[in-house]
C-alpha cells in the first residue's frame, strides 16, 4: 500500500514539474538574437536598397573613368570594375542559387514568345559566327603581312594572338552570362525595388527580413545589366582591344 501511494505521488509530481517549467520559460524573456540580427544593417539601405546599388555603381563608374584620366597600374582597373558589379552580383547569385528550377516554370508563357525568344538567339548566334569568320580572315590576312612566310613566326604569332583574345572570348561569356541572370531575375522578383510578389522561395532567409529585403533589391536586372554588362562592354572596348593592338605591334 505505502509503494502503491508513493509510486501515485511521483506520477502526480510529473505533470506539476513540466507546467513550473512551462511558466518558467513563458515568463523568461525571449532571446533577442533573432530579433537582433539585422540591426547591424543601416536603415537607409534597408528603406531603399536599389537606391544604394545604383549609387556605389556610379560610384566606382567614376573611379573607373578617373583611372584612364590618372592611368594607374593596371591591375587597378579590374578590381574597380569588380568593384562596380560586387553588391548586385553577389545578391544576384545568392538569390537564384536559392531558388529551385522549378520555381521559374514558363506556365504563362505564349508560344508566339517562346518561338521569338529562340528566333532572337538564333540570329544572335550567327551575327557572332560572322563575326568569328571575318575576325579570323582578318588576323589571317594581318599576321601573312607582319611576319611573311616564316611558318615558326606565324604559329607564334598566331598563339600570341589566342592568348590575347582570351580576355575578349571572357568578356563575351560574361555578358551572356549577366544577361542570363538578368533575365531570370525579371521573372523571378520583376522589376520593382521592393517586389510585393515575388517567386523567391520562402525558406530564403526565413527570420531575417530586412536582410532579405535588401538581397532581393539588390539582385535587381536592371541594376545588374548596368553595373555587370556596362562593364564587360567596357574591358571589351578598352582592355581586350588595346592588348591585341599591343601584341600584334
Amino acid at each position: 500500500m505505502g509503494a502503491e501511494a508513493a509510486a501515485v505521488e511521483k506520477v502526480a509530481e510529473v505533470p506539476s514539474e513540466t507546467v513550473s517549467r512551462a511558466e518558467e520559460a513563458a515568463r523568461a524573456p525571449a532571446p533577442k538574437a533573432k530579433a537582433e540580427r539585422d540591426t547591424w544593417l543601416p536603415r537607409w539601405l534597408v528603406a531603399h536598397p536599389l537606391y544604394v546599388g545604383w549609387a556605389w555603381t556610379l560610384l566606382w563608374a567614376g573611379l573607373i573613368v578617373l583611372d584612364e584620366v590618372v592611368d594607374l597600374a593596371g591591375w587597378t582597373w579590374y578590381l574597380l570594375v569588380l568593384m562596380a558589379a560586387l553588391p548586385t552580383l553577389v545578391s544576384t547569385l545568392v538569390v537564384l542559387h536559392a531558388t529551385p528550377r522549378s520555381h521559374l516554370r514558363a506556365v504563362d508563357a505564349t508560344v508566339l514568345g517562346h518561338f521569338f525568344v529562340r528566333f532572337v538567339a538564333l540570329v544572335a548566334a550567327f551575327m557572332v559566327w560572322a563575326a568569328s569568320v571575318v575576325m579570323s580572315a582578318s588576323i589571317s590576312t594581318t599576321v601573312q603581312s607582319v611576319v611573311g612566310d616564316s611558318e615558326k613566326e606565324v604559329t607564334a604569332l598566331g598563339f600570341n594572338l589566342m592568348v590575347a583574345a582570351v580576355p575578349l572570348v571572357l568578356s563575351i561569356l560574361w555578358m551572356a552570362f549577366i544577361v542570363r541572370c538578368a533575365w531570370f531575375l525579371r521573372r523571378l522578383r520583376g522589376w520593382r525595388q521592393v517586389p510585393v510578389k515575388t517567386r523567391v522561395p520562402k525558406k530564403f532567409l526565413r527570420g531575417r527580413p530586412q536582410l532579405k529585403r535588401v538581397v532581393v533589391g539588390l539582385a535587381h536586372p536592371g541594376l545588374l545589366l548596368v553595373a555587370g554588362l556596362g562593364t564587360s562592354l567596357l574591358a571589351v572596348s578598352v582592355d581586350a582591344v588595346e592588348l591585341t593592338l599591343h601584341v600584334l605591334e
